[in-house]
């Protein structure tokens, strides 16, 4: 699989790089976040990233003073699995280089999404990425066997508890927790736990591609 860069211009219907922001405070916080034993684990919002110098320019700057949440996704994975989406844009900052596997939300059809549809590109170490809220994105992957940590920006209570509420259209069974819609694939854990099946074709890996 091809892996653009997030400064090439495939990447511009996706995202942008964010300018004007200091992030070595963050990213050595991040540092001191010990990996999970296997797998992907995230957290919305974590106290000693929200204390960095860094969160009242992005709440500010980034989101134009609405409230936000500082948290961190940390772990091994080199498999796309699933997509969502949110009603704004995500922020993603790496304390290494990482892989994101993304796709447009117009490209879904009849609530599914072929993954032959899905790119990925390369975001280096400290730099902010805005991913946009029509941009379809999962658990960010690793360069390295090392894993990787990127702190994930969002509006307060995104991925938090789900509202309840009685499903009125499709979009409404797609949605998992607080303003996250996700598209699963077969393969995928969250699949087996009830997730809408929106993925159809290859459960990218992109391991060989590193």
């Amino acid at each position: 699989m091809t892996i653009h860069s997030v400064y090439d211009r495939a990447f511009k219907p996706y995202g942008r790089v964010l300018e004007g922001y200091d992030t070595a405070e963050l990213v050595s916080a991040m540092q001191r976040i010990p990996l999970p034993e296997t797998g992907v684990s995230y957290e919305p919002g974590i106290g000693s990233l929200e204390a960095c110098a860094i969160f009242a320019p992005l709440r500010d700057r980034a989101y134009g003073g609405m409230p936000i949440q500082l948290g961190l996704c940390w772990g091994r994975n080199t498999r796309l699995n699933c997509l969502e989406y949110h009603r704004d844009s995500e922020i993603n900052i790496g304390a290494g280089d990482f892989i994101l596997l993304l796709a447009r939300e117009d490209e879904i059809e009849d609530g599914m999404l072929d993954t032959a549809a899905v790119k990925a590109f390369r975001a280096p170490a400290g730099v902010p990425v805005e991913v946009y809220g029509t941009t379809l994105h999962y658990a960010p992957c690793q360069t390295s066997d090392e894993g990787f940590r990127v702190a994930i920006v969002l509006p307060r209570g995104t991925n938090t508890e789900k509202p309840a509420f009685e499903p009125a259209c499709e979009e409404d069974r797609w949605m998992t927790a607080r303003n996250k819609w996700l598209l699963a694939h077969p393969e995928a854990s969250e699949a087996r736990d009830g997730a809408h099946i929106g993925l159809k074709g290859e459960n990218i890996d992109i391991a060989a591609s590193l």
